[in-house]
């Protein structure tokens, strides 16, 4: 409880490099994660053919499969592992899979913590801006300290930016607004006055 307070009283100050516009990678793949559903299509192979919850282990089960890890991989990966354990049964099968469903791998989950009106974890979409995450989590209340926050970007090894909430959100300043990557974490710090 000490750590995390002092962290955030560290934010409310920070000389942290301000956050980098642009963010986003032409070459994202989305993960399957638990809790998604994916629909598994088994060309003129229909009793193949399902759709299944990911279990919360990150697996599914079908007909001929019982269990195969779908979470943290792509669905392209996922209906090439199908592919292999249906050939195994029938001859040249052709898998296709489609994510019906979105929760997302845990890694690639986007984190919002401190004094946002709903603290949560939401699910990255390619192109998220920290605009759109701040709308989903309803803004800010009445004690944040909006330009101390800090957004840690977890695939760049934890590195740390400054962002300027307070201004995005209560002045309209468009220029504050920076995308979003796939294991962000925006701490967003109380005000001490």
């Amino acid at each position: 409880m000490l750590t995390a307070a002092a962290v955030l009283a560290a934010c409310a100050f920070n000389n942290l490099p301000a956050a980098p516009a642009s963010a986003a990678t032409d070459d994202y793949e989305y993960l399957i994660g638990p809790l998604d559903a994916v629909n598994i299509v088994v060309w003129r192979n229909p009793e193949l053919s399902v759709s299944v919850p990911v279990r919360p282990d990150g697996k599914i089960s079908t007909p001929l499969v019982a269990d195969i890890q779908a979470a943290g991989r792509t669905p392209k990966q996922l209906a090439a592992q199908l592919q292999e354990e249906f050939g195994k049964y029938i001859n040249s099968p052709v898998v296709s899979v489609m994510v019906t469903n979105f929760q997302g791998a845990s890694s690639e989950t986007i984190r919002i913590i401190g004094e946002a009106t709903r603290p949560q974890a939401i699910p990255y979409r390619h192109g998220v801006t920290l605009l759109d995450v701040m709308i989903q989590v309803g803004g800010l209340t009445d004690f944040a300290d909006g330009n101390g926050a800090v957004l840690v970007r977890g695939k760049e090894g934890g590195k740390q930016y400054s962002v300027r909430l307070k201004d995005l959100l209560k002045r309209g300043d468009i220029s504050a607004n920076v995308e979003m990557r796939p294991g962000d974490v925006l701490i967003v710090p109380q005000s001490w006055f």
